[in-house]
């Protein structure tokens, strides 16, 4: 161990103790892409909590809600596409309107946000995506997240979260933050196939082709909008009633948004499929829930949002790959590249469908 995992180590130990968890068995989990790391805490008489782990100087800062475009894209990519850069404070600040909504979001009982650590609320194994693997029937669990996705958007968005003394700004996903997703593939993608060559003609062509939809995104922003919802997010909590079945956790990225985000990220998910015939008896659960939009509208931003997104999430894997040495995520990137093409079927993205068969033969599209 490193001196300064050790010191990280003993950072734990001592805000375990302070907590009255000195006694408590710990258990690593599997980390993911981010920074966090996560530990199930067992105690003696056979309680679950969940202790996060999140280094505040593993990130780049946060967004000031003051700050300029300029200062944002200097202060690197959390500001950019306002991230929460790791933070146990918007964690719980986030948290807390979850549950004042009805929602099932874990309940902090412990927390140093200074040090990046805070003890929650475990809800369990009931994963959806593990669930799903297991045979458990996803057509109920799409639809819970779905009716929990209609409670959100149902309420009103706060501009500023709040959990006791704690407080975080729900900025809006604006057209800085959402072209700067777009933008990683471009940036990454020649990276990881050297063959991509987006010379100035290429570069000038995508950001103009962007513009658009990166702008009606930021129009639309008006709802609460998890970022990262998607079915290895989602836990199944049978015993509560109504949306609060659905148990909701890394959602300290949250940010006033176009209600379709949310949706698509669920049912156009990175990691696993979900077929069009669930896709659309989802969104006619959603459409629903809220009948006065305009459903036509409504799809259109969604198809351009969804490509954004796949767009983004394709550079996110390529800098995964080749910056980071990860690579298993390149199993996704098929999945990613389907989704995507179906999307750039839609019409109103014509031209934006001739600049990847231009610029992305085939044959880079795995």
């Amino acid at each position: 161990m490193s001196s300064s995992a050790s010191d990280r180590d003993q950072l734990k130990t001592a805000f375990l103790k302070q907590a009255g968890l000195a006694h408590a068995e710990r258990y690593p989990l599997p980390g993911d892409a981010s920074t966090r790391r996560y530990e199930r805490l067992t105690l003696p008489g056979g309680q679950s909590l969940m202790l996060m782990d999140a280094p505040p100087l593993a990130e780049s800062p946060y967004c000031d809600p003051a700050w300029s475009a300029e200062q944002r894209l200097a202060a690197g990519w959390n500001a950019t596409a306002r991230l929460a850069a790791g933070r146990v404070d918007a964690f719980a600040a986030t948290a807390a309107w979850l549950r004042g909504e009805g929602l099932s979001a874990p309940d902090i009982l412990a927390m140093d946000a200074p040090a990046g650590l805070a003890v929650m609320e475990d809800f369990g194994e009931g994963v959806f995506a593990r669930l799903i693997e297991d045979g458990q029937d996803e057509t109920e669990l799409y639809f819970a997240a779905i009716d929990a996705q209609a409670r959100i958007h149902a309420a009103a968005a706060p501009e500023v979260l709040t959990a006791g003394d704690v407080s975080w700004p729900l900025l809006p996903y604006d057209a800085v933050a959402l072209k700067a997703g777009a933008d990683l593939f471009v940036d990454w993608q020649p990276k990881l196939s050297p063959a991509l060559d987006f010379g100035p003609g290429a570069r000038a062509e995508w950001d103009a082709l962007w513009t658009d939809i990166a702008e009606g995104g930021e129009a639309g922003a008006s709802v609460f909008a998890h970022r990262d919802f998607h079915a290895e997010n989602l836990l199944w909590l049978p015993e509560r009633a109504g949306a609060a079945r659905v148990g909701l956790i890394d959602f300290q990225d949250a940010v006033l948004a176009h209600p379709s985000w949310d949706l698509h990220s669920l049912l156009q998910d990175a990691r696993r499929d979900v077929s069009p015939e669930l896709e659309t008896a989802a969104l006619d659960r959603y459409f629903g829930h809220r009948p006065a939009l305009d459903r036509e509208a409504f799809m259109a931003d969604y198809a351009a949002l969804a490509a954004l997104n796949e767009a983004r999430i394709l550079g996110v894997f390529a800098r995964l790959i080749v910056r980071d040495g990860k690579p298993r995520y390149r199993q996704f990137m098929p999945r990613m590249w389907r989704q995507l093409e179906r999307n750039l079927k839609n019409p109103a993205l014509a031209d934006l469908k001739r600049w990847f068969d231009r610029h992305v033969p085939a044959e880079a599209r795995a």
